[in-house]
Formats: structure tokens, C-alpha cells, sequence
């Protein structure tokens, strides 16, 4: 019997190849876009955390600086309203001033001169200062060879104050030798020695740096005191007067240092002048050889020496500063410690300059 042949459709076999081709394929794009989207989503969270991390901390430092100028505010509207009050205040002590003025002005006709003086000083000493300020802050200037500036706590300020300038044999020289040996020569001589024109140069120094609306006076004292303007010891000049500096300089240069030295009597004299002064600078180099009575002694020894200082010291009224610049002196050994005690008790300064200042 002839076996029958199975025919199969060509049509069947090539839709089964599509859809399986198309299945496959479907399967392989949803592979892939599942594997795209896992492997970028933790770095679009990452960038998307760090983005909103940093707005939070935007927001917070923005909150702070409203915070804080908030409080400027606040402090500045406090500030305001102090300074209106302050102003009302002042408005009223000004109305209260004038009212108290015009009640005692049929008063005051006695103090019209002493007024009309003092107006008067104060219109030369504003005529000095503008002559002065087109050549600077100084009435006059001094310009030392030395190569140091100093902060030297000297208080160069105060209304009346007093040079008192050492011109005693010792202002000659630094040992004993040289000052017995200086002692004996001509004046000339004695005018140039190396001590004493070191002495002139400080003198100098503290006119140059006093304020232009104090008063001065410059004494010079050995067993004998001389001012350096005129002959009146209680006297006051202006600083701001040219003429007087110059007088006072042109003063000093003509002294010679000679004899010994009697502190008590410069004392006794600066705590006489009327008016007192409020700032007294002292220049010497040492402790006092003689006191207020007279000694016959030829020599005098360091206690002796101390124990007329301390007599001196006790002339010095409270409340005026002594301002001591110390040079240099063989053998006087309680001279600094002296001094200081002194700066200390006067609320002065003491100050031991080295060789190149001013």
C-alpha cells in the first residue's frame, strides 16, 4: 500500500520564525532598557541629594544673615534713639546755661577785665598757631644727632610747664677727673664739653615737643638759680611765641656749669611761681652736693648726699609730676634708685637716655 506523503506549509514554518524572531527580540529591548534605568538612577539620586543638601544649607545661612540683620536693626534703632535723647539733654543743659548766663550777667561786670584778658591771650595764641601751621605742629624745631627715637613716657603736656636745667660743675664731664680737670678751664671751654652740650640738646628736645597752647619757663640751678628769659624767675612764656623759644635756646647757651648743686632751692622756687606748674622736667646727673643752709664740708659723701635729696623731695607739692632725665655720673650710686622713687610718688617718669639720644 503506497504510504501517504505529510505536506507542510511553507507559510506556517516562516510566521512561527517571525513571531519567535519578534518575541526575542521584545525580550531582549526590555533587557536592556531595565538594565539602562537601574545602572543611572542611584547617580541621578545622588546629584538630585547633593543639589537639595546644598539649597538647605543656602536657606539656612540666609536665615542666619536675616536673623542678624534684624538685630543690626534693632541695635541701630536703640543707638538712634540714645543719641536723640542725648541731643534733647544737651539741648536742655544749653537752654539751662543760657538762662543761668543771663541771670548773673549784671553780676559779672567785675570779671569783665580778666575776661577781656584772657580773650585777648587767646587771640595771640590763635595768631601764633596760624603763623605756626603753615611750617607744622612745632613752634620750634630741633633736630638732634642721634640715630634713636624714643617712646619715652614723658607726658610733655600741662599748662604751665618747667625746665629745670642742672648747671652745676658735675655737667661737665662723666668722672670725677675729667670734671676737675674741665672745672679749671676758660669758660669757652667749659661751654663745649661733650656732657654739657648733651644737656643743652635735651633742653632743646622738650621745648621743641611741648604743646603750642602751654605756657613754659627754663631755670637753671647750681648753688644759684637763673632763668633763662629776662630775670624773673616767676615768669611765663608762651610756646607759641617764637621769640621766646628762641630766647629761652639763645638763654641756655650762655650759662656755664660751674659750682655745686642745690636741688632744694630750684625746688623752693618752681613751688613759689604763680601759677604753680602742673609738669615740672628735671635734668641733671645726680643727687645734691649741697642743701639750703651752707655747709663749710669741701667733700660729701653718698648718704649725705641722699638725705639732701630727700629733704629737697619733701618741698614738692602733690599733684605735680617730676619728669627727671639722668645722665650719667661716676660714684653716685643712689642717684637712680632716688630718682625712681621720686617718678613713683610725683606719678613723673624717669629716664636714663643713651648716649646718642636726642
Amino acid at each position: 500500500m503506497a504510504r501517504k506523503i505529510r505536506t507542510t506549509s511553507t507559510f506556517s514554518l516562516s510566521f512561527l520564525d517571525i513571531m519567535s524572531c519578534g518575541l526575542g527580540a521584545a525580550v531582549l529591548i526590555f533587557l536592556l532598557l531595565r538594565y539602562t534605568i537601574d545602572g543611572t538612577s542611584p547617580i541621578v539620586e545622588k546629584q538630585v541629594l547633593s543639589e537639595v543638601s546644598l539649597l538647605e544649607e543656602e536657606i539656612k545661612e540666609g536665615e542666619e544673615q536675616l536673623v542678624r540683620i534684624r538685630n543690626t536693626i534693632s541695635e541701630t534703632s536703640f543707638e538712634s534713639v540714645t543719641a536723640q535723647g542725648l541731643a534733647r539733654k544737651i539741648e536742655e543743659d544749653i537752654k539751662e546755661l543760657k538762662s543761668l548766663l543771663e541771670e548773673i550777667a549784671p553780676d559779672a561786670g567785675q570779671d569783665i577785665e580778666g575776661l577781656k584778658n584772657k580773650l585777648a591771650r587767646l587771640e595771640s595764641q590763635k595768631k601764633a598757631l596760624e603763623q605756626t601751621a603753615v611750617g607744622g605742629t612745632k613752634a620750634y624745631e630741633f633736630t638732634g644727632d642721634g640715630q634713636r627715637q624714643y617712646l619715652t613716657g614723658l607726658r610733655l603736656g600741662g599748662e604751665n610747664v618747667l625746665i629745670l636745667l642742672d648747671s652745676s660743675a658735675s655737667m661737665l664731664d662723666e668722672s670725677i677727673v675729667n670734671i676737675i680737670r674741665r672745672r679749671n678751664m676758660q669758660d669757652e671751654v667749659k661751654r663745649v664739653a661733650p656732657k654739657w652740650q648733651r644737656a643743652l640738646a635735651i633742653t632743646q628736645w622738650v621745648i621743641a615737643n611741648l604743646p603750642l597752647t602751654s605756657d613754659f619757663q627754663v631755670l637753671t640751678f647750681n648753688t644759684d638759680i637763673q632763668a633763662a628769659i629776662g630775670d624773673e624767675l616767676n615768669e611765663w612764656h608762651e610756646v607759641s611765641d617764637r621769640k621766646a623759644l628762641e630766647e629761652a635756646v639763645q638763654g641756655i647757651d650762655r650759662v656755664i656749669p660751674e659750682k655745686g648743686t642745690n636741688m632744694a632751692s630750684a625746688f623752693r622756687v618752681a613751688m613759689e611761681m604763680q601759677p604753680r606748674p602742673d609738669n615740672i622736667f628735671l635734668i641733671t646727673d645726680g643727687l645734691p652736693t649741697q642743701g639750703e643752709k651752707k655747709s663749710n664740708k669741701n667733700t660729701v659723701t653718698g648718704d649725705e648726699r641722699l638725705r639732701l635729696f630727700n629733704r629737697a623731695m619733701n618741698l614738692i607739692l602733690p599733684g605735680i609730676p617730676i619728669n627727671t632725665l639722668l645722665l650719667p655720673l661716676e660714684g653716685d650710686t643712689y642717684a637712680a634708685s632716688a630718682f625712681w622713687r621720686m617718678a613713683i610718688v610725683s606719678r613723673g617718669a624717669f629716664v636714663t637716655p643713651a648716649r646718642d639720644w636726642p
